[in-house]
Order: structure tokens, then sequence, then C-alpha cells
């Protein structure tokens, strides 16, 4: 039995058929969970794809949506460019292709921020089109059954990785072969049996072929990424508080957490009493909150909070901004650490230890 057939017959028996994005053949539907499941973990995905739906149920919605609507369903979920993508997207379809989802995988390729593997996926999802697709999981059941060597983000290793899918449909699948089950078998069996720690070798349809399980190179394949350092960099955020309302501003897009709201942020050097000054706020008091880190994928950010209970608001800034309730604060389109520094800030009110400033 080929190597796709197994997959897919593997899959119809053991494979994950109950998440919300399956068993439909809606383009919209397919293209929202794919775009959603980029290096985001399934459980995280699945309340964020069931209420962005319910807001926009189809491309009309969100393509007649401005883009600060559509930001507070995806906050939190990280890879914001995502977000701004999907929303172009939308429009482009409406407007080029008269509200219908192009009718192949070459054709939605073409479209912002869909790739060669997303577009496969989704072609293969609704229209059954054999399209061979190459996320990170699939690199990984690739590289280990066929003994592939070298680091799969290396352009010539994704080459010959494209190279090995491509001729799985060419020449090893048989027709009757169901696109569906074999593309959600690749994705299935690399995110729940062909892991990356501990591999389930036992659990696998394709082991009696797999290089890594003959020769015991599971640990070794996919080869493993050159370590790089990661960039560090600081900054100050500020909490401003005034009569109980904490202002918030709109991060310019794009650019990291482009279209979210935010704290005011300043140089990490300045103390709290300073960035007040420099924000153009006369303060009450002004405390040092816990500094935490967040890492991007390109990125570590570490940052430096302060509480400041401010006598009066600044003048309007170059950004927009807006005051809420902390209560209402934590429910808007915040970055997931800054949303939680202000879920945590009513609890942390009364056991401030930090002299003030």
């Amino acid at each position: 039995m080929d190597f796709a057939t197994r997959i897919a017959d593997w899959q119809a028996r053991h494979g994950r058929h109950d998440l919300p994005w399956q068993n439909t053949r809606d383009p919209y539907r397919i293209w929202l969970s794919e775009v959603m499941l980029q290096q985001t973990q399934v459980s995280t995905v699945i309340s964020y794809y069931q209420r962005f739906l319910e807001r926009f149920p189809d491309i009309h919605s969100l393509a007649a949506a401005e883009e600060e609507a559509v930001m507070p369903y995806w906050a939190g979920l990280g890879y914001y460019a995502r977000a701004r993508n999907l929303h172009r997207c939308a429009r482009q379809i409406v407007g080029d292709w008269g509200g219908r989802f192009p009718p192949d995988a070459a054709s939605i390729a073409t479209l912002p921020g869909i790739g060669r593997s997303t577009a496969a996926a989704i072609a293969a999802f609704a229209y059954g089109e054999r399209s061979p697709i190459m996320d990170g999981n699939v690199k990984r059941v690739f590289a280990r059954h066929f003994g592939v060597e070298g680091d799969p983000a290396r352009r010539d290793t994704e080459l010959r990785l494209w190279a090995l899918a491509e001729a799985q449909l060419r020449d090893g699948a048989g027709p009757g072969v169901d696109m569906g089950a074999y593309t959600q078998g690749l994705m299935d069996l690399g995110a729940t049996v062909c892991t990356r720690g501990k591999p389930l070798c036992g659990a696998c349809p394709v082991r009696e072929t797999c290089v890594a399980q003959r020769d015991g190179r599971q640990a070794e394949l996919p080869t493993p990424r050159a370590r790089k350092a990661t960039p560090e960099r600081s900054t100050a955020m500020l909490v401003v508080e005034h009569e109980g309302r904490v202002l918030l501003e709109r991060r310019p897009s794009p650019g990291i957490w482009g279209g979210l709201w935010s704290l005011p942020e300043f140089d990490a050097a300045l103390s709290g009493t300073q960035a007040c000054a420099q924000l153009g706020v006369e303060t009450a008091r002004v405390w040092a909150l816990a500094a935490f880190s967040h890492t991007f994928t390109h990125f570590r950010l570490h940052v430096k909070p302060w509480y400041a209970i401010v006598t009066q608001r600044p003048a309007e800034g170059d950004r927009p901004r807006q005051w809420l309730a902390l209560a209402d604060a934590a429910q808007a389109a915040l970055p997931a650490p800054v949303r939680k520094l202000i879920e945590g800030l009513s609890a942390l009110r009364g056991a401030m230890a930090v002299d003030a400033h």
C-alpha cells in the first residue's frame, strides 16, 4: 500500500474528526482555520475560531468591516499580521473574485498572507485538489520517514521535502485516495504521533518504511536548527489611572501589535515619574510593578511596568486614545501580556510594597 493511502486510511480510523472546522467544504471556514492554526495550537484556536465566526460568518461580513473592528477578535492569538492579511484577503476576494473563493491552490496562493502550503490545504479540503502541503509538522514527518538531512528551514532542504511531497501524489497515491483525509492525516500524524520530543512510533501507519524508525534516528531528524542568540529589547509601560479609568493607546499598523490597544510606552531607563512627565501629567503616586518578558518570533521584549495615579488627563497624543475602567480595559483588543498585566492590577493594588517615587 502506498504512503498516501496508508496515511488517509489511518486518518479515517484514528485521526481527528470533531474539530469545529472539519466536515465542511466551505473555503471561508477552512481558510480561517488554516490561518489561525499557523504556529498556534489547536486547543488555543478553537474558541477564537468560534468567536470570530459569530461576528464574521462569511467573507462579505469580514470584508465590509474596518480593520479596527476585526482586531478585537484576534487579540491574544498572536502573530497579528495574520489578522491584517486575513482582512486584506477578504476584501480582495470580494473585489477581484466577486466574493467567491478562488477555485484552485495556484489562485489561492496569490492572495495576501497565503503561502503554498496553506493554499494547498484549503484546495484539498474545499475542492479535493491533489496538491501537497508542507507545514512544520509535515516537514518533520517527511524528514523522518524519508531520511532527509538538513535544517528544514533552509531553502535547499525545503525544496527536497516539497519534491518528496509532490512525488507521493504524482507517483505513489492511487487515483482514489481521499485528498482531504490524506492532507488531514499528515497534519494529525505530525501533531499527535510523529511529535518533536517523544514520537509514538508504534502507532504510526508508515513506520514499516520510515528511515528514522529503521535506523533509530528519531532524535536526529529533522536536523535541529542552529540556535542563534535572541535579540533583546527593553521598554517601559505605564498604567496611567485617572478617576478610576486607565489610558490605552492604539498601536500603529503595521508593526508589533499593530492595530491593537496597548499601554503608553517609554524608554526603559526612565522612572515612572519621568515617564509621567514625558506624557505630560502630574502624578499623585507612582509604583513600580513586577517586570516581565515576552518572546516574539525574532526578539525578546523585556517590559518594566509602572502604575501611576495622575491628577489630570494628558493632552491628546499622536495616536488614538481611550480611557476605560480596568474591567473594561481588560476586555479591549489588547496584546496577551498587556491584558495579563491589567487583569492582575486590581489584585496588585492592595499588595504594592514598593515605595512611591
